[in-house]
């Protein structure tokens, strides 16, 4: 290594002073320094000096900025921490690498702060608890792997930094971020969201294969990649980064993909979502708070369900890192923004790149601590979550070096109760998976059960059959409402979303369609604000004969109205994709519900209202005089005749109005 960029690095090391260390390509290593600053709100990260010039700032976000859009969470007061940037310099790769330091970092006393029966149990009280009772679809708990650790904390970020830079691969950005009295240092796979000249990107990543000896086949890989729960679980993240998508993206946002994510020890399944906005990169950072691939949807429920279940604040885990740059077209001081994009014309003055903190080793205080979750789904098996969490912590620790490399199967193991994979032989030599022809056409064939609505380009539409229509869209706490509103408009209605606790008497009373939407819990509920306040919604507007659209929830809710009776079903269906019919029309669609409405088998109306259920007497839809509702969610990417049914339901609601 060149003398110069070794003594930088001696001396960040030894100064104390914060410093970032980034490789997001095979080349280069980026060495940010600076000013370190702890604010309150993402609007406060500081993006301009006092002349009002843009500046490059990293953040580390910790997952209590949650708090920012109402969500609850255990709050420890971790700091929204920026490091504004004085210098930004690359080096190259292999010099870094050369003048790291590389011996181990030894461990003590290490182990899980919650043992594998509780951490079980708590997968059963989710399941039954919560998915049970329609709180929603999935759910990430993490418990954290720690350690005493008496190393230095700048020798010791270096130390892991190295590690990962020789034994991991395939990683979005490879990172170690030392501030005062805190470290992280991480191989995260998955770019939450990055914002490059108006286009905005997110990554879900689902699905974890943990590689047997001799490293990943195509052979072992089919089974996992032809797995129900996988694929299922891949599709229902997906979903909820797309009501991200369409809450920042003035077109909503393209599906691309699937596409394998290959690691060292790890494979995964992805999509990238793509959309444009003019948004203020920390407002589409407020709006995107957090991945659902670690919190679970949707995604406010998700945040109650964490705060109940886990057992400690997450610190910066689930978070992200987000490195904001200024843009070469920002110009000087007088394109400063005096608020946020989001309030203005003006384009935003900085670029967007923030990975999610995961995969991430934190060191402060002398304590090592490695959070590591598993999504919960209605099919999850208590012990291979106890084992997928083993297996990465397991994939943490041995990429640093925090334990031996050979070890990293026994650490995984879990007795004889989860399914542990060996991989005390070293892997075989690393190759792309996604070349295989078999493995690309099976990874193709996932598309064939997704809408094309939001695979194929979405141009605007303002021609739609129903322009010049208005639409409330009521939100009851599923931001599927994004995606439903987005839908509306590619219909031609001018649409407006409004939260369930916001809605007006004026609202119910003018609006010239009301859209009741989906949301978590029990219609059944007597003590919920929500549902009551739901109920009065339908109930009015239903009454006053003027257009209504229910959802979900709300459908269920309307059926209560029309005097149908509600009941759990015997297996949630959430994230289900089931062909109904739906008037007279078999339609492909995406159910997320753990209630449904019932009738005897064979009942097609009810009062003033015609009813499509099943043999077994479950509503999918009902219709009437200026009303109309589906169970499914029309809206999902499983939805693939979701836009069609969508207009047959509005028109219906629309011109049989009294």
């Amino acid at each position: 290594m060149n003398a110069p960029a070794a003594s930088l690095l001696l001396e960040l090391a030894a100064s104390g002073a914060p410093f970032a260390l980034i490789s997001r390509d095979a080349e280069t290593i980026e060495v940010l320094t600076g000013d370190v600053h702890d604010v309150d709100l993402l609007a406060d990260i500081p993006l301009h000096d006092s002349t009002g010039a843009p500046r490059e700032v990293l953040a580390l976000v910790p997952f209590r900025q949650v708090r920012e859009r109402g969500f609850a969470c255990h709050d420890d007061g971790a700091p929204l921490r920026c490091l504004v940037v004085a210098d930004h310099i690359a080096l190259p790769r292999a010099e870094v690498l050369a003048g790291l330091p590389a011996t181990p970092i030894a461990l003590r006393d290490a182990g899980f702060d919650i043992d594998d029966e509780s951490y079980a149990d708590i997968v059963r009280r989710v399941i039954a608890d919560e998915i049970g009772r329609g709180e929603g679809a999935n759910f990430v708990i993490r418990r954290d792997f720690t350690a005493e650790v008496d190393a230095d904390p700048a020798v010791a970020a270096l130390t892991w930094f190295r590690a990962l830079l020789e034994h991991e691969r395939g990683a979005y950005w490879t990172f170690a971020i030392v501030t005062d009295g805190h470290v992280a240092v991480g191989a995260s796979p998955e770019a939450h969201v990055s914002a490059r000249e108006g286009v905005v990107t997110m990554n879900p990543i689902s699905g974890t294969f943990r590689h047997p000896a001799g490293g990943a086949t195509a052979e072992t890989l089919t089974e996992f990649l032809a797995s129900t729960k996988e694929t299922e679980e891949l599709f229902m993240v997906v979903d909820e980064e797309l009501k991200m998508m369409s809450a920042v993206c003035s077109d909503g946002g393209r599906i691309t993909g699937p596409h394998l994510k290959e690691m060292s020890r790890l494979t995964h399944t992805e999509y990238v979502l793509r959309g444009r906005s003019r948004l203020d990169p920390r407002d589409i950072l407020r709006e995107t708070m957090f991945a659902p691939t670690v919190t679970g949807s949707p995604m406010q429920n998700a945040c109650t369900v964490i705060t109940r279940h886990e057992r400690a604040p997450r610190g910066y885990y689930s978070g992200v890192a987000a490195l904001f740059t200024p843009r070469a077209d920002a110009g000087g001081p007088e394109n400063a923004d005096a608020g946020t994009a989001s309030a203005t014309d003006a384009a935003p003055t900085h670029d967007l790149d923030a990975p999610i903190l995961i995969r991430t080793a934190y060191l402060a205080d002398g304590r090592l601590r490695v959070p590591v979750g598993a999504t919960l789904v209605r099919h999850s098996d208590p012990y291979g979550e106890v084992g997928e969490t083993h297996g990465k912590a397991a994939g943490v620790l041995g990429a640093i070096g925090a334990i031996p490399r050979d070890r990293v199967a026994e650490e995984a193991a879990l007795a004889a109760r989860a399914d542990a994979v060996d991989e005390d032989e070293p892997a075989a030599e690393p190759r792309r998976l996604a070349d295989d022809p078999e493995i690309a056409a099976l990874l193709a064939s996932r598309n064939s059960r997704l809408a094309a609505f939001w695979l194929n380009p979405q141009a605007s539409a303002p021609d739609g059959p129903l322009r010049g229509r208005e639409a409330v869209v009521v939100d009851a706490e599923d931001r599927f409402t994004t995606m439903l509103a987005h839908q509306l408009r590619h219909l031609g209605l001018d649409v407006r979303i409004v939260p369930w606790h916001r809605v007006t008497a004026d609202d119910v009373r003018d609006a010239e369609l009301v859209v009741c939407g989906p949301g978590p819990g029990d219609p059944r509920d007597p003590a919920s604000d929500r549902m009551r306040r739901m109920r009065e919604i339908v109930t009015e507007r239903r009454a006053s004969g003027r257009p209504l659209l229910a959802v979900c929830l709300s459908h269920q809710i309307l059926s209560d109205d029309v005097g149908l009776d509600l009941a759990p079903l015997a297996t949630p269906h959430q994230g289900l994709q089931k062909t109904v019919d739906v008037f007279g029309m078999p339609a492909s669609i995406g159910f997320y519900n753990t209630f449904t409405a019932r009738v005897a088998p064979g009942t097609r109306e009810v009062g003033d209202a015609e009813v499509a259920a099943d043999a077994s007497g479950d509503v999918y839809a009902l219709r009437g005089p200026g009303f109309a509702s589906v169970q499914g969610h029309l809206e999902s990417i499983l939805s693939r005749d979701g836009m069609v049914t969508l207009e047959r339901l509005v028109t219906h609601a629309l011109t049989t109005a009294p």
